[in-house]
């Protein structure tokens, strides 16, 4: 049995007669009387057992977009009604006014919704139902709490969808249907047509001229079915703080914006998630269902306090991807993970695939951008006044610069290697990445 406030009321409402006839049996007397109605008024209460409620929380949601819970509560009781449903939910799915009055007739149905507003990407799991009804006077009711086996798949925020638009516009330009299409690096034939004045004479057929008795081109399209593959590097580089998210939140933005971009253009987009196993495979076949394969894939990949397993990376490769292709390699660029795991298996990578890698950079212009660091670097001879050692601005600045040192020495060993690098703030690797793809699809190197 549950209290409610009305009956902390009622029971203090008894002083008034205490001090009337200021006697201990009239306020035992008051206290049994409000025991006992509390008592009837909480058998009268409907059972929360004759409620049926069943939960329908959303197949998916997206990252920082809103979403609802919908429940379905009927009263299967043959007198009315009156209840709080709660719908409970993990801190993460951000559930408010997630507390529902409710007063059903016998017999009667009705839904509520609870807002939610995911902050975490990934399956979260719904909590209980709890219920409580009360009786006619509201003083007392009965309690109840129903579990439930459901969860809500959040999906990434794909907030770089912003630069697909003018990607998909200077794909259009590539394909020809705002530019002519001529022969070139890069390209396959398309189709015939008649010739107009100004084609290109070496593209003439000259065998469907003399079928055809006049004068027909060959057309040219940028080359298709090509096979791209994105390979997400889960291990511990991944869980580098970058701009608000982790490296592996930006480097899942660049593989969604990717996606999206090579399924128009007509190729074939495989993502595989790894840290020290692999976690986890996505195969696109169709491009209208591309982009959402690749979401739902990645929704669950969270960062690994482990190494990367480069070598089980390597044999998969060979195993399922023995045809040429596009291998994007998302990932940390920190020199001694590279070293160590990822330099000796580019050989077996670069030898049949092109190989980009993509990384997310942990600073956006570093101590530089602030003015208190740089007014902390001596100037000339000058010490700093007052002082036996140098600021721990200066430390800064100095690590920072090691760190860039550090990373530009890798990437040159990684070009040296046959590996185009992409070193970029978070939110700019995304575009980056789409525009280093344009640039090997235009150029025939796919």
């Amino acid at each position: 049995m549950i209290v409610t406030g009305r009956l902390v009321l009622l029971q203090v409402a008894g002083v008034v007669p205490a001090l009337i006839w200021q006697s201990a049996s009239v306020v035992w007397l008051w206290t049994l009387g409000v025991a006992l109605v509390a008592a009837i008024d909480a058998t009268v209460a409907v059972s929360p057992k004759r409620l049926r409620i069943q939960g329908a929380p959303p197949a998916t949601a997206r990252l920082g977009q809103p979403s609802s819970s919908m429940l379905t509560v009927r009263n299967l009781a043959k007198r009315t009604a009156r209840a709080k449903v709660r719908d409970l939910w993990v801190p993460s799915a951000g559930a408010v006014e997630n507390i529902h009055r409710i007063r059903l007739r016998a017999g009667d149905g009705t839904r509520v919704s609870t807002p939610l507003l995911p902050s975490r990407r990934g399956d979260l799991p719904a909590g209980p139902i709890a219920v409580r009804t009360y009786g006619p006077l509201g003083l007392a009711g009965r309690a109840r709490t129903f579990p439930r086996e459901q969860a809500l798949r959040v999906l990434p925020a794909f907030t770089s969808r912003r630069h697909l638009p003018s990607r998909l516009a200077r794909l259009r330009e590539m394909d020809g249907r705002s530019a002519v299409q001529v022969r070139g690096e890069g390209t396959e034939f398309d189709s015939l047509r008649e010739y107009v004045i100004g084609d290109d004479v070496r593209s003439i057929d000259w065998r469907a001229t003399a079928r055809r008795s006049e004068v027909v081109v060959r057309t040219w399209r940028p080359e298709r079915d090509r096979r791209v593959l994105l390979i997400v590097d889960a291990g511990r580089t991944s869980a580098v703080r970058v701009e608000g998210g982790t490296r592996l939140d930006a480097g899942i933005e660049a593989t969604l914006l990717l996606t999206a971009l090579a399924s128009h253009a007509g190729d074939r987009v495989d993502v595989v998630a790894f840290d020290r196993d692999l976690l986890g495979v996505t195969a696109t076949s169709k491009a209208d269902s591309a982009l959402a394969s690749v979401a739902d894939g990645l929704a669950g990949v969270e960062p690994m306090l482990v190494e990367t397993g480069w070598e089980t990376i390597a044999r998969w490769v060979q195993t399922h991807h023995r045809q040429p292709s596009l291998i994007v390699l998302v990932t940390g660029l920190e020199t001694a993970a590279i070293e160590a795991g990822l330099l000796p298996v580019l050989p077996a990578l670069t030898q049949r695939h092109r190989v980009v890698l993509a990384s997310a950079a942990t600073s956006d212009g570093g101590p530089w951008h602030s003015a208190a660091a740089t007014d902390a670097v001596p100037r000339g001879d000058a010490a700093p006044s007052g002082a036996d050692e140098p600021p721990a601005d200066a430390f800064e600045l100095a690590a920072f610069l090691r760190s860039e040192l550090d990373r530009a020495a890798i990437s040159a060993e990684l070009g040296r290697l046959g590996v185009s690098v992409i070193d970029a703030p978070g939110e700019q690797l995304a575009p980056r990445l789409a525009d280093r793809y344009l640039e090997l699809k235009s150029s025939g190197q796919l």
